[in-house]
């Protein structure tokens, strides 16, 4: 396998330990990340001074010689599957997809074939520069399986490092649209008393709580507060329907990227996602508040009414300020143009 070799010389007061020195000092080009950094330490790839050091926490002094030796990204073990995609924008170092209803993002024990990185794999094929030492698409962040809309993936070192630190930062531009039961409302005394929940000016609904995976379940998140994650989640009622109102349109923006993370919160705050058998249920509508044949679509709507919409970021080669909307999927579209028109106008 062959290698490259990546030189240079720790600057001015370095960070006490080995691994977030290096994380500072190396060559921008070498698109190093810290976590990549850590595994070719341990792996025995770095000298200081001529000695190989695999403690990520040992000392280093200003002025040492560092040498990488960096394997040429290797073949994943995960085999690519010519699975169809909606590629939204692509470019030598990263692809924004709008990714179906359906499709696991990556392959898992209960779910090794038919993911979006199998279809990757295959799409980018000698496109893919290695991320991680690997030829295979970084994933940065996720969308569940039955959640449709836009995902940014890395292609690139580089652009898997420069995107990693935008969501760690929460500085990505992410709206979802969804469709709940009730609306929720700042009048509503009954969400004044839900611990976490506030509203912001405008009617903005802030949901503010710790999230962690449930104790007994564990295909669950449970907000929690104390341990566990901070999570925010706001959201703007769009639309409202039913007399009297019984399901609402909404916009929700992330401030942090938890799993699950607006299925919860809507679902704690008592306005469970539509057709969300996890978190939301099957909740019984008032008889008259929609047509029959409408209140039959929202029960029988088959996962969660939840969309990917907008995506904004800086792409992280070029700096360029990107951002990409993803229009309504076919079936939230449809039961959507149901609650509008009524079942005579979608027919």
């Amino acid at each position: 396998m062959s290698h490259r070799r990546i030189d240079f010389i720790l600057g001015d007061t370095p960070p006490a330990r080995l691994d977030k020195a290096l994380a500072r000092d190396v060559p921008e080009e070498a698109n190093l990340s810290r976590t990549r950094l850590g595994r070719l330490i341990e792996q025995g790839a770095v000298t200081v001074d001529g000695a190989v050091v695999q403690d990520p926490r040992a000392k280093v002094a200003e002025g040492q010689v560092v040498q990488i030796e960096v394997e040429e990204a290797a073949e994943s073990h995960i085999l690519p599957e010519d699975i169809p995609l909606s590629v939204v924008f692509e470019d030598d170092d990263l692809i924004v997809i709008d990714k179906p209803a359906g499709m696991v993002v990556h392959p898992a024990p209960g779910s090794p074939s038919g993911t979006l990185v199998n279809a990757l794999l295959a799409h980018c094929g000698d496109d893919l520069s290695g991320v991680g030492g690997m030829k295979r698409p970084g994933i940065v962040h996720r969308i569940d399986k039955d959640t449709t809309g836009l995902l940014v993936v890395a292609k690139s070192d580089a652009a898997h490092h420069g995107l990693a630190a935008q969501f760690e930062k929460h500085t990505v531009e992410r709206y979802y649209q969804t469709l709940v039961y009730g609306v929720p409302d700042a009048n509503d005394p009954r969400l004044r008393g839900v611990k976490g929940a506030s509203f912001e000016a405008g009617n903005i609904l802030r949901m503010t709580t710790q999230l962690a995976r449930h104790k007994t379940d564990r295909q669950r998140q449970a907000v929690l507060f104390q341990g566990g994650r901070h999570a925010v989640t706001r959201a703007r009622t769009v639309e409202r329907f039913g007399t009297p109102p019984v399901v609402a349109l909404m916009e929700c923006w992330l401030e942090t990227g938890r799993t699950h993370q607006i299925r919860v919160h809507m679902a704690h705050a008592g306005h469970g996602l539509v057709g969300d058998a996890t978190y939301g249920g099957r909740r019984k509508l008032a008889k008259t508040a929609l047509p029959e044949a409408t209140a039959d679509a929202i029960r029988a709507f088959p996962r969660q009414a939840l969309h990917a919409a907008v995506l904004g970021f800086e792409h992280p080669v070029t700096g360029e300020n990107l951002r990409f909307e993803a229009p309504l999927p076919p079936d939230m579209a449809e039961l959507l143009s149901l609650l509008r028109n009524g079942p005579l106008a979608a027919e």
